[in-house]
């Protein structure tokens, strides 16, 4: 029995949670797995009825749960940031989810590239660090300082900022860190999923010509790691390969990238491959809970049309499978997926006319034939 805890989340979260749900317990009727599903009302509502975002008591009962499932999270009635940081940035920090997996390959005949061209990327995200370390301020005048406190499971860290110009203005600043340990783990972990496919070659994105002392301890670890492995491997600066994703994407099968090029370029990468409909991703910690997510957001004003794509969704459900043990299973959900694009059945985003709810009863009918 799995015990999955289920976030349906904001806008359109609730209506594509529904449809991965229901393709999830069309294989349990079908297949030798069984769910204990569990919804948990983390979400905007709540917090702008009770101003609570990720509470300590929903930890507590989160960690109970052996994944989580997330629909979507952000309303236009709540400033930017307040959910995204308060909620899906505080689940990611807490259960120390520091890789982010974003698998890429072209779904036909969706992909956007005007050249025939076939590829199957997977893209490993740092997840907890870099610039997204929620570490920043502003200040007027001339004058600021500011203490920032860094909680993660590998360590806990104040930072002081002060601050003197010369010239009266409003200042703002962003810091960014990257941790040698975190930085090794992550590495570790793509470099053994690089040899449990087969591949033995990791592109490496960052921009070390600019940020040099961020990055470059990103590639000082970088190669110790590949060299010890016996693992190929190449640095890319990110905005080369905001490029080469569009013009080569069959050049590449495994891809490293820091926290915020790589929220960058797997946006990219997901329109390139049939578009944000089709992209799900992982949040993982190999040794903890961990949660899975279409990479669209909530889309409130699609709400309740039932138009939205739900097989971004979907496919994250496939992925918690694989992480959850079951393989087969997630090929099983994959094969569905592409039989119901196969007889023509998708939504309004892919060219399609079938409704949100038609297009996971035919997922579930599929995953009952195979």
């Amino acid at each position: 029995m799995h015990k999955i805890a289920v976030i349906p989340g904001d806008g359109i979260g609730p209506e594509v949670i529904s449809e991965g749900l229901k393709v999830l317990n069309a294989l349990a009727e079908n297949h030798s797995i069984q769910f204990d599903f569990q919804e948990f009302q983390i979400d905007a509502e709540r917090y702008l009825s009770t101003g609570k975002l990720l509470t300590s008591e929903d930890v507590e009962g989160l960690r109970r749960f052996d994944s989580i499932y997330l629909g979507a999270t952000g309303d236009d009635r709540v400033k930017p940031g307040v959910l995204e940081k308060g909620i899906l940035l505080a689940l990611r920090f807490t259960f120390d989810q520091y890789i982010n997996h974003r698998p890429a390959p072209l779904w036909k005949p969706f992909g956007r590239l005007k050249r025939d061209v076939d590829f199957n990327i997977d893209v490993f995200r740092e997840n907890t660090e870099d610039f997204y370390v929620g570490v920043g301020g502003r200040f007027k005048d001339k004058v600021g300082s500011k203490t920032l406190d860094i909680d993660r499971q590998l360590y806990h860290m104040s930072i002081d900022v002060k601050a003197s110009s010369s010239v009266e203005d409003e200042y703002a600043y962003q810091v960014g860190l990257l941790s040698r340990k975190n930085t090794e783990r992550f590495a570790d972990f793509v470099i053994d999923y690089t040899k449990m496919v087969g591949e033995n070659y990791i592109t490496i994105i960052d921009k070390a010509n600019v940020c040099s002392d961020i990055y470059g301890m990103w590639r000082d670890v970088w190669t110790e790691k590949c060299r010890q492995a016996d693992m190929g491997f190449g640095f890319m600066f990110v905005d080369a390969m905001s490029m080469a994703l569009v013009k080569n994407p069959d050049k590449f099968r495994i891809v490293a990238t820091p926290n915020m090029f790589g929220d960058i370029l797997t946006d990219l990468l997901a329109e390139v491959t049939g578009g944000l409909g089709l992209a799900p991703g992982g949040n993982i910690n190999p040794h903890g809970i961990s949660m899975f997510e279409p990479v669209h957001g909530s889309a409130p004003k699609y709400k309740g049309l039932d138009q939205i794509n739900p097989l971004a969704t979907i496919l994250a459900g496939k992925m918690m499978l694989d992480n959850l043990g079951r393989r087969d299973l997630g090929d099983i959900v994959t094969k569905a997926v592409r039989a119901t694009l196969d007889k023509g059945i998708y939504t309004q985003d892919l060219g399609g006319s079938a409704k949100t709810h038609e297009v996971g009863d035919a997922v579930a009918a599929e995953i009952r034939r195979l």
